[in-house]
Parts: structure tokens; C-alpha cells; sequence
């Protein structure tokens, strides 16, 4: 009998959101909507599509393996030098090389309950033992995770804004918490949805990477519409980017990810647009679930969170038969909640009325 490591005998491994396909398959539906996995409706970037096509002549040969001209173009678009920037096959492998470099079996990582799950299954397959601090209102309680913080501990995941909250913790607090750690940890922010928030209190991480010990990720899955090409980049000093550069695997971001990226930087009005849509939406979900008297929890992202009670399940597989998808948040202990992404204008209608249907 086969028997694997004992770390990761009790991981359970992370269950994606559906895809278009697997449910038009599965019951037989033609129209399927997927505001699940909070994917850009709206992309990607016609720039992005055009840089594909050109390069695909030249996919027969391997990779830039240190992201040459990506590396370029977002060092001068973040003014930090090119050996702060690390890439990654979307920023998941990122929090994976992290974990690779710097926590060890028996070593501790802590994190917030409920937050982005791929954290704590991460550690679990590295063999850390994970602390999880409870939300406090959704929100990040970032006293309770400090306090949490022993001479074990070796890494501190912050997902800012948070996923699956959409809430997002301020600068002041940020900063608070940074003070005093210990200098052999690590805090890892991870600010997937940060092209959409607004707040003049968000901080910008990038502004901690020189004085503390932080790795700041980013990902083009969300804003930039390239979610299938996995493609993340991760920000810190130097000689932590090093020890994450050891354990990297060679060509591990893809040749079409690479020069899509670098034009969908250029793609501002794009980028833009997109911002501008995704509020747009994110307020007709605030409007739409008070009058079905639905509460929601206000969101800095391109998803929302509202709660069903304990028609959770059976709104979710309705809606699913009438293809629109979205996620149950069972996963992250919200047995009560329901995820929904923003998604186009159409989209957002058709999700507001087939779920007034169901709970009508």
C-alpha cells in the first residue's frame, strides 16, 4: 500500500469553483454564466490578445525563465529595482515558494479564519503546524494574529483585501502591526484584488518590503483579465527574493503569459474601464439584495458576499440548474453565506433575477 507523507495525509486539497464547461456537461445547459471565481468578465485586454497572436509562431521554443521583459516593465512601473520582483505561475506558486524557502515541518504559520484557503493547505503540505486567528465582524483582527505570533512562527499570511470578505484592512493598522515582530518571520501580503480598492486609508505595501520583512504579491488573474494564464509577481528585498529563487522551477511562467502581461500594463484605458464597471456592479448587487432584503457585506472588491441562512445550499444548486454560478462558502466555514463575482451588466441582471425567483 501506497502511503504518502505524513504531512499531508489530513490537507484536503482545494476545491476550484466549477467551470463553464463542467456544468454545461453536466445538466445540459447551453447559456452558462460563471460568477464564481472572481475572473474578470470584462477581458482580457484586446492589447494582451494581440501580443498572443503575434508571439505564437515562436511557442516551439522555451520560455524567458527570468521574465526579462516583464521584469523590465513593471520595475520602472513600480520603481523598484528588477532583483526586488519574483514571478510565478499566478501568485499561488508564489505563497508555495515562499513557504518552500522559509517554513520548515514543525515550524508555525499564522493566518486569519476564514481567508484565502490555499494558505493554510499550502502549510499543511509543507508540514507547518497553522494558527488561525478568527475574524473579528470580517475583518482581520491583526492584534489577535500578533498575539498569535510565538518564536515558532515563521510566516504570517495577510490578504488585503481579503478574500472571501471583499473587507480590507487600513494602513494605520498595517503599520501597527509590522512593529515588534520577530526578525526571523515573515509577513506575507498577498493583494490579489488591490487594483480595485479606492480607500484612501489602503496601504501600498510595497512601501513596507524595504524596513520589514515582507513579500507583497499581485497577481494579472483579477483586474487584467488573465486568469488562464496564471501569471503573479511577488515584490520584496532582495535576499528574500533570492532563498524564493532557489526552490523556483525553471520556466515556470509560460511565454504567452509573459508578453501578455507586458501589454496589458500598457492597457491603462482597459484597466481602467474595468475598475469603473466592476463599481458600477458591485453597487447594483448592494441595491438588488437590500430590496430582496438579503444582508451583504460591504465589499472593496469585485465580489460580494451576502447571506442566505440556511437556504444556502438549495439557492446555490438552483441557481446552478439555471446556469449561473456561483460559490457556496461552506469551504471557509460561512455555511450561511453566498459568494457572487461582478460580473458584465447582463450578467448581473440575470443573476438578480433568477435568485429573486428562487427565494420568491
Amino acid at each position: 500500500m501506497i502511503i504518502p507523507r505524513k504531512a499531508i495525509q489530513n490537507v484536503k486539497p482545494y476545491q476550484a469553483g466549477k467551470p463553464i464547461d463542467e456544468v454545461r456537461r453536466e445538466l445540459g445547459l447551453k447559456d452558462v454564466i460563471k460568477l464564481a471565481s472572481n475572473e474578470n468578465p470584462f477581458g482580457p485586454s484586446p492589447k494582451a490578445i494581440a501580443a498572443m497572436k503575434k508571439y505564437l509562431v515562436n511557442v516551439n521554443r522555451y520560455p524567458e525563465s527570468g521574465c526579462f521583459y516583464l521584469r523590465q516593465a513593471l520595475s520602472k512601473k513600480l520603481k523598484v529595482k528588477p532583483e526586488n520582483l519574483i514571478f510565478g505561475n499566478g501568485s499561488d506558486e508564489l505563497i508555495i515558494l515562499a513557504l518552500r524557502a522559509f517554513v520548515g515541518e514543525g515550524d508555525e504559520v499564522v493566518v486569519a479564519d476564514p481567508t484565502f484557503l490555499i494558505y493554510g493547505i499550502a502549510s499543511g503540505v509543507q508540514g507547518a503546524r497553522v494558527k488561525t486567528v478568527p475574524t473579528r465582524y470580517f475583518k482581520y483582527d491583526l492584534k489577535a494574529m500578533k498575539k498569535a505570533v510565538t518564536k515558532n512562527t515563521r510566516m504570517v499570511f495577510l490578504c488585503n483585501p481579503d478574500n472571501p470578505n471583499g473587507t480590507y484592512v487600513a494602513r494605520y493598522e498595517i503599520e501597527e502591526f509590522l512593529k515588534g515582530l520577530p526578525e526571523n518571520l515573515i509577513v506575507f501580503i498577498d493583494e490579489a484584488y488591490s487594483d480595485y480598492v479606492q480607500e484612501k486609508d489602503y496601504p501600498d505595501s510595497l512601501d513596507y518590503i524595504s524596513r520589514y520583512n515582507v513579500i507583497a504579491t499581485r497577481t494579472f488573474s483579477k483586474s487584467y483579465g488573465l486568469a488562464g494564464l496564471r501569471i503573479g509577481y511577488g515584490v520584496s528585498r532582495p535576499e528574500i527574493i533570492k532563498y524564493m529563487e532557489t526552490v523556483r522551477e525553471p520556466f515556470n511562467v509560460n511565454s504567452l503569459a509573459q508578453v501578455a502581461a507586458v501589454a496589458a500594463l500598457k492597457d491603462k484605458k482597459f484597466l481602467a474601464k474595468t475598475k469603473k464597471n466592476t463599481r458600477e456592479g458591485r453597487s447594483f448587487f448592494y441595491t438588488e439584495l437590500g430590496k430582496l432584503g438579503l444582508r451583504y457585506i460591504p465589499s472593496v472588491t469585485n465580489f460580494v458576499v451576502f447571506e442566505a441562512g440556511n437556504d444556502t445550499d438549495r439557492i446555490c444548486k438552483k441557481l446552478m440548474k439555471q446556469g449561473v454560478i456561483v460559490r457556496n462558502m461552506k469551504a471557509w466555514g460561512l455555511d450561511d453565506f453566498i459568494r457572487v463575482t461582478v460580473g458584465t451588466e447582463k450578467e448581473n441582471k440575470r443573476f438578480i433575477r433568477e435568485l429573486r425567483n428562487i427565494i420568491a
